[in-house]
């Protein structure tokens, strides 16, 4: 197909999807040099996706009926707006593929969700030296918000943490 027949469509994940969406996880892993971190597997994302009481949501992007991307997210909430936002975990889109609109695609399609359930937030975080992905950001509207810090705890320290 060329460019003017080329179709983008994006869907909820299905269970069939939880294989697929694992291998875009861990593409994003390489590309942010974190591969070393994911030991979640395919089944994980299954259960997480899709188990009884879901607290994760993923979307997929087909380019001409192929999986070309995903975004995966989940409600998080604002004291200070009293309302849940939604925070996006991961968004990704296979490099041969981008610049075709598809990581655009996502995010909108994510922000419409907020409107529609007026959501006041639409947050994610962004590796600090991933300059194309920072301008891809800012240029539909993002802001960054150098005043917050994130942290994590993990690992020994959670457990460490957990036993005090």
């Amino acid at each position: 197909m060329d460019g003017a027949d080329a179709r983008l469509v994006l869907r909820a994940a299905v269970p069939a999807d939880a294989a697929t969406i694992h291998s875009l996880i861990c593409e994003l892993a390489d590309y942010e040099k974190l591969r070393h971190e994911v030991d979640a597997t395919a089944d994980d994302i299954a259960a997480s996706l899709f188990g009884a009481n879901p607290r994760v949501f993923a979307q997929v992007a087909e380019w001409n009926g192929e999986i070309a991307g995903f975004s995966l997210w989940f409600y998080s909430y604002s004291t200070f707006r009293g309302r849940h936002g939604i925070y996006l975990e991961d968004l990704y889109v296979r490099p041969a593929l981008r610049g075709k609109g598809i990581g655009k695609a996502l995010i909108v399609d994510l922000a419409k969700r907020c409107v529609a359930e007026r959501l006041p937030r639409f947050q994610w975080s962004v590796l600090d030296w991933n300059t194309p992905s920072i301008e891809f950001y800012e240029s539909l509207g993002a802001k960054r918000m150098p005043e917050w810090i994130g942290c994590r705890v993990e690992g020994e320290a959670l457990a460490a943490l957990a036993n005090q």
